[in-house]
């Protein structure tokens, strides 16, 4: 993604985090957040691959989201980790994490300078209560700010979630059918923080549960980290009366390969945030789809930004035409900063539905 310039820096009071070419840099403190080419010292949110990239000197993170780190860059790498509030200071800015909840260990990350409060969100989520929220990570926690640094990927009015519940009773619904019918259900799903929340709930006494290896490595630093998941097999495991039965949960990239082809006469069915629009599912051809995300939808962006009570909003990583009008037209200070963040490519639907698809913003 094209880089541009610095958002609107105050000569009076400079921005606490700028855009240079490695990434999102934080002057006043000397290091960078997600930076998305080398850099000596890097503090990530979560990770994610467009926001945890190898090659930095330093890694800083929060404690939850260590194992996953490690899984995904290596156990050599120089991190060091935060609880969840604690306060660290580094040069002239004091720094803490706070839940995201987005995957497990994913953060936001504040920064206080001089009197200003700034939040980077990274990518976030707003769970429900009970049955609606996601047992694999920590809540998404509100805070204060002058300056809110939020993503976009479903800024679009259109995206607004159902409760989790009800999709994954459809998910059990659609599994049992197909195994008293003799076919597996391959269930498409992102290989870290979707599928773990798909195996927290969905329910196990249906059949066997099947993963890719893409998969398994992830549960283990998951199950390393106290998250609750049921048992699961590999497809080898299996004979074809135990596969008939089986949930195959594996990443989108799968669909046609080799390993896939072993399925059979498979139904199959996608989670996705993208599968809300109809034409989505149509298009690649799925027996099912499943709007389930872990980002925040409409209404939840709207909520977040509110809470925030921030004078200045930054706009990035997704749908920010639609956000930043709406946020415009409530007279709120707010600009847009491109940058390399983004899906990654085994969540990326076919295509990407354009902003005017969706209809006028509306307020939630």
């Amino acid at each position: 993604m094209t880089v541009t310039a610095n958002v609107n820096v105050n000569v009076t009071r400079p921005d606490l985090v700028v855009l240079r070419p490695e990434g999102l840099y934080c002057p006043a403190g000397d290091f960078w957040i997600d930076p998305w080419r080398p850099v000596q010292r890097a503090v990530i949110t979560h990770a994610h691959a467009d926001h945890a990239r190898s090659g930095h000197a330093a890694y800083l993170a929060s404690r939850e989201g260590a194992g996953l780190l490690r899984a995904r860059l290596g156990e050599h790498i120089a991190l060091q980790t935060l609880e969840w509030g604690e306060a660290l200071q580094i040069g002239a800015v004091r720094l803490s994490l706070h839940p995201a909840g987005h995957v497990l260990g994913s953060a936001q990350v504040r920064l206080e300078h001089r009197g200003q409060v700034w939040v980077v969100s990274g990518d976030y989520f707003l769970s429900g209560h009970g049955d609606d929220a996601n047992p694999t990570c920590t809540p998404f926690e509100p805070l204060r700010c002058h300056c809110f640094i939020t993503e976009a990927t479903f800024a679009l009015p259109v995206y607004r979630w159902r409760p989790q519940r009800e999709l994954l009773a459809e998910i059990d619904a659609w599994w049992a059918a197909n195994a008293a019918a003799g076919r597996p259900s391959l269930l498409l799903a992102y290989s870290l923080g979707k599928s773990q929340r798909l195996l927290a709930g969905i329910d196990p006494a249906i059949g066997p549960i099947v993963v890719h290896g893409s998969v398994e490595k992830l549960d283990a630093a998951y199950r390393a980290a106290g998250i609750a998941l049921p048992a699961t097999r590999r497809l080898e495991d299996l004979d074809a009366a135990a596969l008939r039965q089986a949930l195959v949960l594996a990443p989108p990239s799968v669909r046609g390969s080799a390993w896939a082809r072993r399925l059979g006469d498979a139904r199959d069915a996608f989670a996705s945030g993208w599968m809300q629009l109809r034409g989505q599912r149509r298009r690649q051809g799925l027996d099912r789809g499943f709007a389930l995300s872990d980002h925040a939808d409409w209404p939840g962006l709207l909520r977040a930004i509110a809470a925030t009570g921030a004078e200045r909003i930054v706009v990035t990583h997704g749908d920010e035409a639609v956000l930043l009008r709406w946020l415009r037209e409530q007279g709120r200070d707010a600009q847009a900063l491109r940058t390399a963040f983004g899906r990654d490519d085994e969540d990326a639907p076919a295509e990407r539905p354009a902003a005017a698809d969706a209809g006028p913003a509306a307020a939630p």
